[in-house]
Formats: C-alpha cells, structure tokens, sequence
C-alpha cells in the first residue's frame, strides 16, 4: 500500500483508509466486521475513520485494532457527549475522553469537529477545548471535517492540522478551493466519499437515494470512463487528486475493499485521463457546492 505525508503533522498514512460508518451499523455482524478490520490491516491499510453518530463503530475499533502497531485512529465529534449540551468546550473535552474509552486508545491520532457550521467552527471555546486536549496527549492532530465556506475557513485559519472533505469525480469544488491552500498551509486532507456514493450502478435515477445527486452530476459531466471501470477512475482519482493524502473508502466488503486496494496499487490515473475528468467538472460543474 502506498503512503503519504499528512501535511506537517508527521503522520504518515495510507493512500486508501477505511470509512467505518456502515462498520457501525449493528446489522453487520461482529464476526464480519472483525473480519473486515482485519482484512483490512492485512491489506497495508492504516488510518481508520469513525465518528460518534457511526454507531458501534468505535467501539469495534477499540476490539479489534486496540493498540495494532501503526494503526491510525481518526474519529469525528463536537455532539453526543453524556451530559454535556452539544457543541460546546465541555462536549468537545468529554466527547474525546468517551471516545478514548470506546477506542480503547490511550491517544486519537486525528479528531475531528464533524461537520458544524460556521458560526460554530469559529468559536473559540472549541478550538481551545481542542488545544487542551493536544496538550495533554489525549489526541495528537485536530481537524475538521466538512465542506464548501466552512472548510474553507477551516484551512485559512491554520488551527486544525487536518481536514477531512468529499472529493470525488462528481465532486470537485475542494480541489479548486480549499485544497491548494491546504497543500500550502502543511494541513493534511483526507477525501471522504470517493466513490460519490458510486451512481454507476443505476441505470435510472435514484430518487431518494444518496446517489441521485451525484447521478444527475454523473449524466452531466457526460465522461467516458473508458478503458477503465468506474470504480477504478473513482478510487485513483479520489486517493491521488493534488492535496490528498488518504482517500477513505466506506464498505462492509471484502471484496470491495480488496478490489479498491488493487487500484490504489496501480497509482494515479494516466495524465491525460486525469485532465479529461478535471476538464468535464470545469465545463459543467463548477457552480457545483460540495456534498455535506
């Protein structure tokens, strides 16, 4: 598995991370989910993202990759906290001790404000909830998680040393936007939904589904993924777009996650192929905001 620097943190992560959301859900099994951590692992991948609302996600984590030399735990937070109101210091400095608990982890290597808005990312009293947490080794980067004018301020401010933001073929606004700054700021990215909830699988759209968007995007842009399969221009666009250092790939399949392995290992897309797709987006997309 090929690794990159994430920004001036001094982590070195995976191309290809695991998206633990539907690893939460209580309908996939234990066993299953042991498996596919597991799998995982075996497959050289390192960083492991989570979140509070993802269910049993942490806590499978903190089971099955407890303490797993150079495994990189990434979770999202800033609500849910036992008895504290959400989004406030407190909820930030007692989300982090639960979801060390649930991790069973000593540190969160990234964790992130999951996806506030503006008017709460700017608030000091978060930011200093995350600084007292740094300081006393409870995590070692702060980040945010979201997209279009949040986390765009998210970068500028230079208070989080990473941020996580969907990057994908149908969606390219951070690429233009935030992103370059990122690169020149030492922030480290993660894409989040590579794959844009993969709308190649329906021959019509899918109302009410998480793909339509990006379905009405994918007929839009009008790009012949040719003579590649989809899911392989996704995956090498999403995991080697300029900025990013780790493309998380949400699944509860082995197989699909060995399959997404396979085409990080083939590297990025062919230049030429890269244009074609950032060329489609700029043509017909680039009004487009970012999926939250």
């Amino acid at each position: 598995m090929q690794t990159a620097a994430f920004g001036d943190t001094g982590l070195q992560v995976s191309r290809l991370g695991l998206g633990c959301g539907a690893l939460g859900d209580a309908r996939t099994s234990e066993r299953d989910a042991e498996r596919l951590l597991l799998e995982a692992v075996d497959l050289g991948i390192t960083l492991f993202d989570a979140a509070r609302s993802y269910g049993l996600a942490e806590e499978r984590l903190g089971r099955h990759l407890a303490r797993r030399p150079g495994v990189l735990l990434s979770t999202k937070g800033g609500y849910g906290a036992h008895g504290v109101e959400d989004w406030t210091g407190a909820a930030i400095e007692r989300g982090i001790d639960q979801a060390l608990g649930r991790l069973s982890a000593e540190r969160i290597d990234l964790f992130h404000l999951h996806s506030c808005p503006l008017d709460v990312l700017r608030r000091d009293d978060l930011r200093g909830a995350l600084d007292r947490a740094r300081a006393a080794g409870k995590i070692r980067v702060a980040a945010y998680s979201g997209d279009n004018e949040p986390l765009d301020w998210a970068v500028d401010s230079r208070a989080f040393g990473g941020v996580q933001c969907s990057v994908s073929v149908f969606d390219q606004r951070a690429l233009r936007h935030a992103l370059p700054r990122a690169a020149s700021c030492g922030v480290g990215v993660i894409a989040k939904r590579p794959l844009g909830n993969a709308p190649w699988r329906f021959a019509e759209r899918p109302h009410g589904h998480d793909a339509d968007v990006s379905w009405d995007r994918m007929r839009a842009l009008a790009i012949d993924p040719a003579p590649l399969a989809w899911q392989e221009l996704a995956v090498r666009f999403a995991a080697f777009a300029p900025g990013v250092a780790c493309a998380v790939l949400g699944t509860t399949s082995v197989e699909h996650l060995r399959d997404a392995a396979r085409h990080v290992a083939a590297g990025p897309l062919p230049g030429e192929v890269f244009a074609r797709v950032r060329d489609a987006f700029d043509r017909a997309g680039a009004a487009w905001p970012g999926r939250v």
